[in-house]
């Protein structure tokens, strides 16, 4: 088998079914992408974030985990700070995860991200973003996430397509810009 175009396998975990997913160069692209989308939007915003990445989270006695393409602590920073381990049957789960759907979908990841409290989670599917917010155990899609207020997936998804044609830190500047209008 070719891993040459491949990263590292990931792994979820759901009551007896385990799902393996090795990312293309693509899909680690768009993700990295995303991640840095994060974090300068963060920065811009004076918001304090860990990037735990791919980070595995597993529950036990849900037996239920998962690796999201990526996850980022915000409002419960606090809460593991410091931490190399994580419980989440003691710890909350990561407030965001990003998901990229390039050649599969997602979507059944996120009843495990619903059972385990993941309170918003950002699809993008390589065009466009979607936010969606946990509400009741459900997942319900809006324009605006909770942990950016004032940052659409409108704005996210066309930041990205910018990407494509930018150079990295012409991009870096353009969302920089972009944020600090959102603010006024």
């Amino acid at each position: 088998m070719d891993h040459r175009n491949q990263s590292t396998p990931r792994f979820t975990y759901n009551r007896g079914t385990l799902e393996i997913m090795s990312p293309s160069v693509t899909h680690e692209r768009l993700n990295r992408l995303i991640a840095l989308l994060v974090e300068v939007v963060a920065e811009e915003l004076g918001i304090e974030i860990d990037d735990l990445g791919s980070t595995t989270f597993k529950r036990e006695d849900l037996q239920r985990g998962f690796e999201p393409d990526s996850c980022f602590y915000i409002e419960n920073l606090e809460k593991i700070r410091g931490k190399s381990d994580f419980d989440l049957s003691v710890d909350p789960p990561p407030d965001l995860v990003v998901e990229i759907d390039i050649t599969s979908s997602s979507l059944e990841k996120f009843s495990i991200y619903s059972h385990l409290g993941v309170p918003e989670v950002w699809r993008f599917d390589g065009s466009r973003l979607l936010i969606f917010n946990l509400v009741e155990r459900q997942y319900v899609v809006s324009n605006e996430g909770r942990s950016f207020p004032g940052l659409s997936a409108d704005l996210i998804s066309k930041l990205l397509e910018q990407s494509r044609s930018l150079k990295r830190l012409a991009w870096i500047k353009l969302i920089r810009e972009s944020v600090k209008r959102k603010a006024q």
